[in-house]
Formats: structure tokens, sequence, C-alpha cells
């Protein structure tokens, strides 16, 4: 290796490291990469300078030193774990609109697995979801391009385009013999991020579809419009996480502060300054002590998971459903001086009983999986009742009389249109709303 190379390969080599060389002193140079840290490899650090000079005089093609050393600091960033990642401008561009509730693309929050893009969890509303993506999904194929060994980063601007183009998503899903190809066209990604309706009087509904920024007050706003709704206090609340991939952190505190007098809520532990962090709640408890239902499943990550593992460690919530993602790692976004970042894992979330939610995700205190229910049309079977015995007593009702519900004392038509019955449309939520009356008369009682 020649002066000049050996000289621009060292000088690559403190670039990359983030240390300043003054050029011409190569021996100079070369002792104050190592100088920083005793725990630098000599041998590791000369084999990549060795590597990039064979890359830089014998590949095929010629390749200049910036995409060289941009590419040595994705796959060192990217080697570390699924989260982490080197962000050019556009890239840091497209996260940060990401955050703000509209963005270009499918619609989809993805993480990798074994090289391949894994499926967290489809937004509401989006293109993915009304296609038919559905959480814990493998997408091996984008179009043409295979995913396997592309960086996030780099499948992610395949995914993103202009709104009204299409993008056929082969992907490998549980139960399937043979991988699927979805369509899916993109579409500027407008995200509600909280929805809520009442369920019946008294107890009412609300969904977070992502974390961002102002959720905490939009979740607060909608709650004071139920209130207002039901003309009084609420007997109880389902809060639906399923397939929310997670969002700001701060959000789903001020959430979870919502319904917290006191105590921690999540805390971080890392090793470098600042990672180390703590959040706890303040006084107010927006429901003054009703019951509170939380649903969760396997695509209920990071933000998702700290909202249910505080309010389930508080003894202030029910959480129902299936295991969470188990997304429990902290990234902090390192701006660059040239536009670029750097997303780094720098610490773990821990509920406020000290569980580590990496990995192992949250569990339900009641599992319950997705199941899809129909009627069964009672006609087909024979039952035996009452009036088909012989000798049997008559009704308190007089022959001729309307058909009268002995419950209620309503009249009941059986032209009306119903719609289709919530045991039918989402089992699980009708589960939780059962269980959310049990625990309101089983208060009542108590009280």
């Amino acid at each position: 290796m020649n002066a000049v190379t050996r000289h621009s390969l060292i000088l690559a080599l403190g670039l990359l490291l983030g240390i300043s060389l003054i050029a011409g002193h190569d021996v100079w140079a070369e002792r104050e990469i190592l100088k920083g840290s005793s725990e630098l490899p000599l041998e590791d650090l000369r084999t990549f300078t060795e590597v990039l000079d064979r890359v830089k005089r014998n590949y095929v093609e010629d390749v200049d030193d910036k995409r060289l050393l941009e590419s040595a600091v994705r796959g060192m960033l990217g080697g570390l774990d699924p989260h982490s990642a080197y962000l050019n401008a556009d890239d840091f561009k497209d996260l940060q609109a990401g955050t703000s509730g509209e963005f270009g693309g499918l619609g989809i929050e993805v993480g990798l697995e074994d090289g391949f893009i894994k499926v967290i969890a489809p937004i509401d509303d989006t293109p993915a979801q009304r296609a038919g993506v559905q959480a814990g999904d493998l997408i091996i194929r984008l179009d043409d391009t295979p995913v396997k060994d592309l960086s996030l980063a780099e499948a992610v601007k395949l995914m993103r385009g202009k709104p009204n183009t299409e993008i056929v998503l082969t992907i490998i899903r549980e139960g399937e013999d043979k991988p699927l190809e979805i369509t899916v066209v993109r579409d500027i990604i407008q995200v509600k991020s909280v929805k809520s309706r009442m369920l019946e009087p008294g107890f009412g509904y609300v969904r977070i579809t992502q974390f961002q920024s102002r959720t905490a007050q939009n979740f607060q706003q909608v709650l004071d419009e139920l209130k207002e709704e039901n003309n009084g206090p609420l007997k109880g609340l389902i809060m639906d996480l399923r397939n929310n991939p997670g969002g700001v952190l701060n959000a789903a505190v001020e959430v979870a502060d919502i319904f917290l007098d006191k105590g921690m809520v999540v805390y971080t532990k890392g090793r470098g300054p600042g990672s180390q962090q703590s959040f706890k709640a303040t006084p107010g408890d927006a429901l003054n002590g009703s019951p509170l239902v939380i649903l969760v499943n396997s695509g209920s990550a990071s933000a998702s998971e700290i909202v249910a593992g505080a309010l389930q460690d508080h003894r202030r919530a029910i959480v129902m459903g299936e295991q969470t993602f188990g997304k429990g790692s902290v990234q902090t976004i390192l701006p660059l001086v040239n536009g670029t970042a750097v997303k780094l894992t720098t610490a773990l979330y821990f509920t406020p009983n000290g569980r580590s939610i990496q990995a192992d995700g949250i569990k339900p205190d009641i599992k319950l999986e997705s199941l899809q229910l129909s009627a069964v049309d009672s006609s087909d079977m024979n039952f035996f009742r009452e009036t088909d015995l012989s000798r049997h007593l008559k009704s308190g009702t007089q022959e001729g009389d309307d058909l009268v519900d002995v419950i209620t004392g309503d009249e009941t038509s059986q032209d009306e249109e119903e719609e289709e019955p919530l045991v039918q449309s989402d089992y699980q939520l009708y589960e939780a709303l059962n269980l959310l009356k049990g625990l309101t008369l089983l208060q009542d009682r108590i009280n």
C-alpha cells in the first residue's frame, strides 16, 4: 500500500469514527484514532482499512469514498439491532413527518426480522389495512425487488412513492401454504390518532391508532365528548390499543397519566448521558375510579405497551387480549451536522414494577384470542322448550296482545333492520364490554 493510499485510508477511518485528523501526519493520525479508547481493537481497525483498500482497487466498478463510508456506517448501525439505523437527509425528513400525523406511503409500521421486513401493525384507515395487510406478516418482496438484507431505510424508501401508484407486496403469513401477493395503492397517510363512540349507555370506547404529539389532548377531548353524550360520568371505558405500533413517548406517558393519581408511569435504563429517565403521574383521574379495560394484541408495540404496562402495574386497568409485540427499547435521534441523523437504541423501557418490556411484551390479565363468530340459524336445530310439555301453564299475556318484550316492555318490530351484532363484528370488544359491565356491577355492590 503506497503512502498516499495509506493516508487516505487512515483519514477515511478517522472520519468514520468521528475523529478530526491532521492531513500529512500518518503515524500521528493513526495513534490519535486509537488514543480515544483502549477498547478499540488495533487488528480489526487494520482489517477495516485493508478491506476498504481492496474494494477501492479491485471492485468491478469504481466506487467513490462517500458511498463506501456511508455503507460502512449503515452496516455498523444495522448490525446492532433491528431499530438502530443511519438516516440520510430524506430519511430524516420522513421520520419527522411521520410523527406529525401526515406522511406519504402505505400506512404500516415495520421492523426487521431475519433480514425480512416484518409488519408490526397496519395503521387504521390506510391503504395497507384496506388491502388486507396484517400484523405479523413478513414482506419478502417489494414489486420485483427482494428485501432480503436490505436495510430498513432502503425498504421503507421503496415502499414510499407518489400517491395513487401501486406496489405489490409479496408476503409470508402464518397459516398460509404459499406466499401472498397484495397490491397496495400508495396514498397520503393522514392519521387520526384517537377515535371514540358510545357502546351502550354509560360505557364508552376510545381507540388510539398511533401515539402522536397531540394524542393525549385529543384523548381528553373525546373523553369529555363521551361524558357529554352520556349526560354524565361514564360507568366504564374501553381503551383499544390493538395494532397500535407506538409513537411518541411523551404522548404515551400523558395518556397513562389521565387515569393515574400518582406513582411511576415508566422509566428507562441505558449507558449514555440522559438515557436514564423516569416519568411520574400527576394528580387527577378522568374517570374518578370507574373501571377501565385495555384491549391489546400482538400488534400493540412500544408506546402502547408503556400505557398498558403502567395501568396494569398500578391495578388501574384490566389488560385483555393477546401478548403484545415486545418492543421495549428507546431510540434516540442524534442529528448530524450535514442534515443526516443517527437513530440509535440508547435505553430500555421498564414498567413501574420493574418489568422489562423488551422481547417479552405485556402479558394480558385475561387472554383472549381474536376470533370470528358467525350466527347459527336456530330454525335448523331442534330445541325442547316448556311449551312442548303437555299440560304446560299458559303465559300471563292474553291472546291477541301485541308482542311485548318481557324485560323492557318495548314493542318489538320483526321488520326492523339491525346492525351486525358486536359479538360478530368484534368478538374481543364484545367480551371486553361484558367484562366492563361485570366490573361496574361489582364496584356498585362493593360501594
